[in-house]
């Protein structure tokens, strides 16, 4: 949920918030609450500020998202970051696009495409075992036909 503070600054780019907002609105752009947990723990300020504005993109976390994010972390317990002093919302962004049947949106690399990596999963390589669908924010404007 980076987009805006590194690659997308809506000083640049003005119409991407409305094409997001066309989402919002239609219901086709959402995470669960946990995300903007971590939000208030890393998030830039003007994120901050976009999330607390935008509080109706950010679901409670139902017992079917609970269960699935629990097998997902069972089976790939490093992708939770156990130096975050939060809980890692990871699994649960997953757990809800598999259950939705939708694509994750993530700015992360797969770990084989890391130098270094810190952990050997990350979003791209756990969608990818599962088969959901992960693409990042020029995947999705790419997606909805966006241009500008």
């Amino acid at each position: 949920m980076d987009w805006q503070a590194r690659f997308y600054p809506l000083d640049l780019f003005p119409s991407m918030s409305a094409r997001i907002e066309t989402l919002i609105s239609a219901h086709a752009f959402q995470a669960v609450e946990l995300v903007l947990e971590e939000l208030k723990a890393v998030g830039t300020p003007d994120l901050q500020a976009w999330a607390f504005a935008h509080k109706n993109v950010f679901v409670p976390l139902g017992s079917e998202i609970q269960l699935d994010a629990a097998a997902i972390e069972a089976r790939y317990p490093d992708l939770m970051d156990a130096k975050g002093g939060y809980q890692s919302a990871d699994a649960y962004v997953i757990a809800m696009a598999r259950l939705k049947d939708w694509a994750v949106v993530s700015q992360e690399t797969s770990a084989n495409e890391k130098r270094n990596p810190a952990k050997r999963y990350y979003i791209p390589d756990v969608c990818r075992d599962l088969g959901v669908p992960c693409i990042n924010l020029l995947g999705l404007m790419r997606r909805e036909k966006w241009a500008f």
